[in-house]
């Protein structure tokens, strides 16, 4: 099949950017042809897409629609694997080209105008569909406008609800958790439509697991915005009475608050931000961690950064939000803990702290968990069908007419749309 990855961003960013990778290449493995149709790059990690993806379309700034017809008529895919890009226009578009569509739902963005699903004040859980509600009392409407000229800015409601439309229209939709499924049949899905996908790189049980050194090493690794919690981690490190060191690696919004908040509770001797660390710096940190705090406060779709930690064997310690739970079971690969609980998240990880051979076996138990589960060879076995059945019947992909766009993607123009590249890279590994 020749199947075409739309999304913003190419290069790493998050947890969608992570997901394409390890499907796409397992795709590619299998035989299949994938290109990517992106927004914009990140400026990390970009070689690992550009070695997956050998064909590779830039959207430009204007007329962004038109130039997504003409990708359908010069790579002529099977089906589209649609993420997320930022121009709605785009994805209507492309549904217009009558090629099967499978949506990916990352995250709560398309039903929350928030898109954190918690009240911004108090942290409470939000547990509504998208209504006027939304609007008002919510105001979600007014947003935070981080970076630009004024203080605020304006999200548009109709905006999501044309989302919503659209998204309803494809043949299928995937996402991470029976939680995240549970909120779009709230929103009016389709339940049956919706499958899950979560593939995540294993290496059976012969791969590198943590030393639990001496060090009770205590890691943190994902964005650093409000909604992960990381002031939380603080205030919990703060708590535990036993030696320790703590490494939060990543970036964001809520750093240099977190970093402040590190002072006042005299912790800069025990907790250092290492900033963004790319994934091969990052194995060396899980090989020396005893425990791998997720501290995350929104309702987290999945959570994944918590069973890439338990790959190397690593307990994880967790607030109960949102798709946690589904991977997390307490007492058997780590701790949940209740939402925002820091004095019960210290004592876990206290107790992990001291007690290695517990550490040691819930550890294990997690790699166990994975490799049965979340491999992604299985996984992508399950998305492999379900592009085999959105696309049966369909008209081939050889009688499509063709396009040639009209420049090298080797530029990066504003406005003119990319002919995609075909360059050959040196593999990187995640």
């Amino acid at each position: 099949m020749k199947l075409l990855f739309v999304h913003q961003h190419l290069g790493a960013f998050g947890g969608a950017e992570g997901n394409i990778l390890i499907t796409a290449e397992e795709l590619k493995r299998r035989g299949h042809t994938v290109a990517l149709l992106y927004g914009s790059r990140t400026g990390k990690n970009e070689q690992a897409f550009e070695n997956i993806f050998s064909e590779r379309f830039c959207l430009p700034n204007e007329e962004a629609e038109q130039a997504a017809q003409e990708v359908i008529q010069d790579f002529k895919p099977d089906a589209i694997y649609y993420h997320k890009v930022d121009d709605l226009s785009v994805m209507e578009s492309l549904q217009d080209s009558g090629v099967p569509m499978v949506r990916m739902v990352h995250d709560h963005s398309m039903y929350c105008l928030r898109e954190y699903k918690y009240n911004p004040l108090t942290r409470a859980i939000c547990t509504r569909k998208t209504s006027l509600f939304c609007v008002f009392p919510c105001m979600a409407t007014v947003a935070r406008n981080r970076g630009g000229l004024l203080p605020i800015k304006f999200v548009s409601y109709a905006a999501r609800q044309k989302e919503i439309r659209l998204s309803k229209r494809c043949e299928k939709v995937v996402v991470y958790s029976d939680y995240s499924k549970e909120e779009l049949v709230r929103n009016g899905f389709d339940e049956k439509k919706i499958s899950l996908h979560i593939p995540i790189r294993c290496w059976g049980n012969d791969g590198p697991v943590s030393t639990f050194s001496n060090r009770n090493l205590i890691l943190f690794a994902g964005q650093i915005i409000r909604g992960k919690g990381v002031d939380l981690l603080l205030q919990a490190l703060a708590k535990i009475t036993t030696n320790f060191e703590a490494l939060i690696l990543g970036d964001g919004s809520h750093r240099a608050y977190c970093q402040k908040l590190c002072h006042k509770l005299g912790l800069t001797d025990k907790v250092r931000f290492e900033g963004f660390v790319s994934p091969q710096e990052m194995k060396r940190y899980y090989l020396d961690a005893s425990v791998f705090a997720v501290t995350s406060t929104w309702p987290e779709p999945f959570g994944m950064v918590g069973p890439e930690a338990m790959r190397y064997g690593l307990p994880v310690v967790a607030f109960d939000a949102g798709g946690i739970r589904e991977w997390l079971t307490s007492g058997e690969n780590g701790y949940l803990v209740p939402h925002m609980d820091t004095a019960s998240f210290a004592r876990r990880l206290t107790e992990l702290l001291q007690n290695k051979d517990l550490a040691r076996q819930m550890g294990a138990n997690g790699l166990e968990r994975i490799n049965q589960t979340y491999d992604s060879v299985k996984q992508v076995d399950n998305l492999e069908n379900l592009f085999r059945e959105v696309t049966s019947g369909t008209t081939p992909s050889n009688q499509l007419t063709s396009f040639s766009a009209v420049t090298s993607a080797n530029s990066e123009p504003a406005v003119n749309f990319l002919k995609p590249s075909t360059v050959t890279l040196e593999a990187t590994t995640l």
